[in-house]
């Protein structure tokens, strides 16, 4: 795509919403290089607790060694490709449930049923292959370049940012996984989610609750992430109370895929990643983190408000993969200020993808 299509306020070719070839390239470019949210750390709180996730396309199984170390591998078994474990739960090794190759929790290969009788087979040749992972608090996150730069340098500031809210991550509790899977290619999804431009004709009841007027509702780009800044309205209305601590919402978009949002009441975080399944076809999932003290009333406004929203996404986004199907307008135009987001989301996916 040529640098001249940015600079005029062009989007991406509708091409790459569709084609399997660009997916592959964003897979191997893109996910299989940057760090991504998979779980909580309290499903892996002691020597031996073990829970999977996915990294794009590429399964990972994050484990606690019986020395407390955290680890993340490939879940995958060094065999025929099987998945090594499923589900979460506590174990003392990883056994494959194909043929029993088993490895210990740092990833090693113990055992492998009849390798005795095979000439030149070297367990030590067969580990499981190591994925980078980091956590924020009870957030784990896992990157499948075993050589990533730390978390810390993806996240920069933003656990500040959420910290300057009055929320701290550490003192939520965990109440839901929300999971959902959309006929639409996993930009569509991004780009829904970094713009509200659309939110006054689409989001009526989040509109009555949250400012979405330009001047009020505040974009701002970051070299790793971006926000959203979206105040409540001074007479809001609606079944959601939005009164309490956190006194304005914040909406942060990781590179390339997480969200992390921060609705305003009672402190709480949901958080999430957008991995797709396939190129019109996307899975995404939110762990919803409330205040320890807030009441299952207000949660239940929480959990309310949201998945109307999602719903109403739901309907946006398929209709824009039904449309971009179509490839008869090879590239949309993008509004620069109310898009600005989404304009930054897909100079970072062309430069990837080179």
């Amino acid at each position: 795509m040529e640098a001249g299509a940015f600079a005029r306020g062009y989007t991406l070719p509708a091409s790459w919403y569709t084609d399997a070839a660009v997916l592959a390239r964003e897979q191997e470019r893109i996910f299989r290089r940057m760090w991504q949210y998979v779980g909580r750390a309290d499903q892996v709180a002691t020597g031996g607790d073990h829970f999977v996730g996915r990294a794009g396309d590429v399964p990972v199984v994050v484990v606690r060694d019986k020395d407390g170390t955290l680890r993340s591998f490939v879940n995958v078994c060094r065999h025929r490709g099987a998945e090594v474990v499923q589900g979460e739960g506590h174990r003392e090794t990883l056994q494959c449930h194909y043929h029993a190759w088993t490895y210990g929790l740092d990833g090693s290969l113990r055992a492998a049923p009849r390798s005795e009788r095979e000439a030149d087979f070297d367990k030590g040749e067969l580990s499981l292959l190591p994925v980078a992972v980091g956590t924020w608090g009870p957030f784990v996150f896992v990157n499948p370049d075993p050589d990533a730069s730390p978390l810390a340098e993806a996240l920069r500031d933003l656990p500040d940012r959420v910290a300057s809210t009055g929320v701290d991550v550490d003192s939520l509790r965990f109440h839901l996984r929300s999971d959902s899977v959309l006929e639409a290619n996993w930009k569509v999804i991004c780009e829904n989610f970094l713009e509200c431009y659309h939110c006054a004709v689409a989001h009526p009841g989040f509109s009555a609750v949250i400012d979405v007027s330009p001047d009020a509702y505040l974009l701002e780009v970051g070299e790793t992430f971006s926000t959203q800044y979206g105040p409540v309205r001074e007479r809001w209305t609606g079944d959601f109370d939005p009164q309490g601590e956190v006194e304005r919402g914040q909406f942060h978009f990781l590179w390339p895929n997480v969200v992390v949002n921060i609705a305003p009441g009672r402190p709480n975080v949901s958080i999430g990643s957008i991995v797709p399944a396939g190129p019109e076809r996307t899975a995404r999932f939110l762990d919803y983190f409330v205040a320890a003290d807030a009441t299952d009333e207000w949660v239940g406004e929480l959990l309310a408000f949201d998945e109307q929203v999602g719903r109403e996404d739901r309907v946006l986004v398929e209709s824009v993969q039904r449309g971009l199907r179509s490839r008869m307008v090879e590239r949309g135009r993008l509004m620069p200020e109310s898009e600005q987001l989404i304009a930054d989301f897909e100079q970072k996916v062309a430069a990837a993808l080179g």
